[in-house]
């Protein structure tokens, strides 16, 4: 397959009718339109639907694509938009503004306080009561298990949907900050937040699951 690595060539190819372009585009972004869709629809049928409707806006406008951003935020943006009125159809939608932390969770602390000592505490104010478990020693088959991959997306997909979106994006699909900043109108100081408490809480569930899992092997 070529290399399309480089945006204006993607474009170009794209415009010109390539299918390798756009199997090239489909393979490297479908999915993470899929998981996007579903922030704002109610199922995955639903999704697929829209992605698709997606994928055939991009094939009708990529001619007007100007590059004033990066090809995939373009893209993403017109998954969005179209998830977004799909999801005000069905009553269930998520504006962009609500990707920003407000003022109810603003607040909210990354870590339970019940996990820290007081800062009257006599000889360590503050300092951990129960510290993050050490995964040292545990068997490399568990990192790499089904059940646990299943735990960690169940773990995300019961977060709040700003912080879901901004995992998603990041550890998932492995998108840079300033990519999910773009796309979601994010500040970066949001997107660094929204990520920080989204990962504590999926390392939370996983320290759960793990300690499940241990106690089933013993």
């Amino acid at each position: 397959m070529p290399d399309f690595s480089d945006d204006r060539q993607l474009v170009e190819a794209l415009a010109g009718g390539d299918e390798a372009a756009f199997s090239f585009l489909l393979d490297r972004y479908h999915q993470a339109l899929i998981r996007t869709a579903l922030l704002y629809v109610s199922g995955r049928a639903v999704a697929e639907e829209v992605v698709q409707e997606t994928w055939l806006a991009v094939l009708q406008g990529i001619q007007r694509f100007e590059g004033r951003s990066s090809l995939k935020t373009w893209l993403f943006r017109i998954l969005m938009n179209r998830a977004q009125t799909r999801g005000q159809r069905e009553g269930r939608t998520i504006p962009f503004s609500a990707l920003a932390p407000d003022s109810a969770d603003a607040d909210e602390p990354t870590v339970e306080p019940d996990r820290f000592l007081s800062a009257t505490h006599p000889q360590w104010p503050g300092h951990w009561t129960q510290p993050p478990r050490s995964w040292q020693g545990i068997p490399e088959e568990l990192y790499l298990s089904a059940e646990l991959r299943a735990a960690l997306l169940q773990a995300i997909e019961q977060l709040p949907p700003q912080q879901r979106a901004v995992i998603s994006l990041r550890d998932l699909d492995g998108w840079s900050a300033q990519e999910v900043c773009n796309t979601l109108h994010l500040s970066e100081t949001n997107q660094r937040v929204l990520l920080h408490r989204a990962r504590a809480k999926a390392r939370k569930a996983l320290e759960q699951y793990l300690e499940r899992a241990g106690g089933d092997r013993t």
